[in-house]
C-alpha cells in the first residue's frame, strides 16, 4: 500500500519534486474551495479524495485512490450546483432553502442512476462503476479512472475534419447496446455529444460520466447546460418531453458531426427554418441508408422521430453488403476492436485512400453518364442562386422570436432570418425567462416589415442577482441590516467562542454560506456563523468551617 502522504493528489504517482509532481504537474499546494471535500479526505475508510477534476450541474468530479485495490479512481459527489453548500470545517452538506423540498428526490434519482451502470458493467459503452454509497448527507459514486480522448478533439485531429462511414460505423454501432439497456432502465442519456463519446485506450468508445436525467430538461431546477446541435428541441422548455427519440436525436447529430465535419443546426433553429444539409461532395461518400437514418433521427418532433434504438440500429445496418457478411459471419463479435494509438491521430490508411480514389472516380463517371446524387429530406445542398432585384424589395412577416426557446446564437445561426431581417440585442432581468434567453422583441410576431428592417430582441440575464458581502467581525444586528438591504434572507448558527471574539459577531473568515464574493438570487437565504456567549467554567464555592 502506498504511503498517501506522498502521493500527488491529481495523478496519485508519488512526489519526487517538492509540492509540483514531476508525472504531471499539478502543485499539491493548490488551495481548495471549503465548499468542496479537502484534499486526502477519506471516504468508507478506503476513497482517498483528491483535486477536483470537473464541476457538472449535479455534482463535482474529484481524482480518488482506492487503497484496498491499490488504483486511482474518479470520486463523484452529488453536489447540485447552486442548491448546496459547505460550512468550514464539514463535511455535511448544507441545502439551500428553497430546494429542501426537492432535493431528496433528485438525491434518489443520482443514486438510481449511478446504481443502473454499476450493474451494467459488462456493456462495452459504460465505463465501469464499482461502488455506490451514502456519506456526508449525500451519495458518492466510484468510477473507473480511463485515460481518454473525446470524439470530437479525435475529429480535429484528422486532416479533413471528418471520417468515412466505415470508421464511423466501429466507433458508434457497439455503443448503441448501452443507450438501448439505458432506456430499458428508464434511463434518459439527455447529453450525448461528440464531448460525452471518448475514445479509450482499450479499443472502446465509452459514454463519459454524465449527469442524471433532470440536468438535461430546462424546466427543473438544475443549472441547464445546452450543446448546440446536439440537444433536442424537447429539452428546452416547451410542450415536447424528453423520450428515448431524445438521445436518438443526439446520437444522430453525433453522426452526422463526424461524417460531415460540422455540427448540425440547432434544434430550435431548426423549427423555424428546417435546412438540415450535406454538402453534394460529402454526401456521395456516405451510403445512402445512412443518410435516410441520419434523416430520421433528426427529425426535429419527437412525435416524428424514430421511437428506439432498435429501430434506428436498423436503419443504421441496412446495407445489403452489411448484412451479407454478417450472414457469412454470424458468430463474430458485434463489438469492433480498434487501435487507440490510431485512432487517437489523423487517418493515414493508404489503403483507404486507394479505394476513396476509386469510389471518386466512379462518382465522376456516373455524373458523366446522367446519374445524379439523389437528395433525402433536404440533407443534400439545393442549387443556390442571387436574389433579384424584385425578390430584394421582398416583405416579410415577423416570427415569433421571444419567448420561443430561442437564444442570440440560434438567431445570429438562422442564414434565412439574417437574410429577411437585420437584428440588434440587449439584455435585461427577467423573473420569467431564463438566462440566455430571448424574451422581448420590439416589432410584434405577425406584423408585415420590408426586408432588412431592424428587429431589437432582448436576451434574459436570468433572475436579478447580487454577490454575498463580506460582513465579518460585524455584530449580527448589523451584518442582518447590511444582509437585507441587498434583499438577501438572514438565519444563525452559533459556533463557539474561546474567549477571543466578541460575543454575537459574525466570524471572519468564512463566515457564511454561500460564501462571500459568490452570486445569489435576490431574496436568497444567508447562514451566518456567530460566535456565542464565553463558556466559563466556575467552581462550587465551599462553606464556611466554623
Amino acid at each position: 500500500m502506498k504511503d498517501i502522504d506522498n502521493l500527488c493528489v491529481n495523478c496519485f504517482e508519488e512526489l519526487t519534486e517538492g509540492a509540483v509532481c514531476a508525472n504531471c504537474g499539478y502543485d499539491n499546494d493548490t488551495s481548495v474551495d471549503f465548499i468542496y471535500l479537502s484534499p486526502k479526505t477519506v471516504l468508507q475508510d478506503k476513497y482517498v479524495v483528491g483535486a477536483i477534476q470537473k464541476l457538472e450541474s449535479d455534482s463535482v468530479s474529484y481524482s480518488g485512490y482506492d487503497r484496498q485495490l491499490g488504483k486511482r479512481i474518479i470520486i463523484r459527489e452529488f453536489f447540485p450546483k447552486g442548491m448546496v453548500s459547505r460550512l468550514e470545517e464539514s463535511d455535511l452538506l448544507h441545502v439551500r432553502q428553497k430546494y429542501v423540498g426537492s432535493i431528496e428526490r433528485y438525491k434518489k434519482e443520482f443514486q438510481n442512476l449511478w446504481t443502473a451502470l454499476q450493474k451494467m458493467h459488462s456493456l462495452s459503452a459504460v465505463t465501469p462503476v464499482y461502488d455506490v454509497f451514502e456519506a456526508n448527507d449525500t451519495v458518492y459514486a466510484i468510477i473507473e479512472y480511463t485515460e481518454s480522448i473525446p470524439l470530437r478533439e479525435y475529429l480535429l485531429r484528422n486532416e479533413e475534419g471528418f471520417i468515412t462511414w466505415d470508421t464511423a460505423r466501429l466507433m458508434f454501432m457497439p455503443v448503441l447496446t448501452t443507450i438501448e439497456a439505458l432506456h430499458n432502465n428508464g434511463i434518459i442519456h439527455g447529453s450525448i455529444t461528440p464531448d460525452s463519446l471518448v475514445l479509450c485506450r482499450d479499443g472502446k468508445v465509452r459514454l463519459a460520466p454524465f449527469c442524471i436525467q433532470s440536468c438535461a430538461d430546462s424546466s427543473s431546477d438544475f443549472e441547464f447546460v445546452s450543446s448546440e446541435g446536439y440537444t433536442a428541441l424537447e429539452q428546452y422548455d416547451n410542450n415536447h418531453r424528453m423520450c428515448p427519440g431524445t438521445d436518438i436525436y443526439a446520437f444522430s447529430a453525433c453522426i452526422y458531426r463526424a461524417l460531415v465535419g460540422t455540427n448540425p443546426p440547432s434544434a430550435t433553429s431548426r423549427e423555424a427554418n428546417d435546412k438540415l444539409m450535406i454538402p453534394n461532395s460529402i454526401a456521395e461518400t456516405i451510403p445512402v441508408h445512412v443518410i435516410k437514418a441520419i434523416g430520421n433521427g433528426l427529425q426535429i418532433y419527437p412525435e416524428k422521430r424514430i421511437k428506439n434504438i432498435s429501430d434506428f440500429r436498423e436503419l443504421l445496418d441496412a446495407a445489403p453488403s452489411v448484412k451479407a457478411q454478417a450472414a457469412v459471419h454470424p458468430n463474430s463479435d458485434d463489438t469492433p476492436k480498434y487501435d487507440y494509438a490510431k485512432l487517437a491521430e489523423p487517418e493515414k490508411n493508404k489503403g483507404s485512400r486507394v479505394a476513396i480514389a476509386v469510389f471518386s472516380i466512379l462518382i465522376i463517371l456516373a455524373i458523366a453518364a446522367g446519374i445524379y446524387v439523389v437528395k433525402f429530406t433536404d440533407l443534400v445542398n439545393p442549387a443556390t442562386t442571387e436574389p433579384t432585384a424584385t425578390e430584394q424589395l421582398t416583405t416579410y412577416e415577423v416570427p415569433k422570436l421571444a419567448n420561443n426557446g430561442y437564444t442570440q446564437s440560434d438567431i445570429e445561426n438562422n442564414g434565412a432570418w439574417n437574410q429577411q431581417f437585420k437584428f440588434t440585442f440587449n439584455a435585461d432581468y427577467s423573473t420569467d425567462a431564463e438566462e440566455g434567453i430571448i424574451f422581448r422583441q420590439n416589432i410584434q410576431p405577425g406584423e408585415t416589415v420590408a426586408a432588412g428592417t431592424e428587429i431589437v430582441l432582448t436576451v434574459s440575464k436570468g433572475i436579478q442577482t447580487v454577490q454575498v458581502p463580506d460582513v465579518g467581525n460585524l455584530t449580527i444586528t448589523e451584518a442582518t441590516a447590511q444582509l437585507e438591504s441587498f434583499g438577501l434572507k438572514v438565519s444563525t448558527v452559533e459556533v463557539y467562542n474561546d474567549g477571543s471574539h466578541t460575543p454575537d459577531t459574525v466570524k471572519a473568515l468564512n463566515g457564511s454560506a454561500p460564501a462571500v464574493g459568490e452570486t445569489v438570487a435576490i431574496g436568497e437565504e444567508i447562514i451566518l456563523q456567530v460566535y456565542g456567549e464565553v463558556q466559563t467554567t466556575t467552581a462550587p464555592a465551599t462553606e464556611a468551617q466554623d
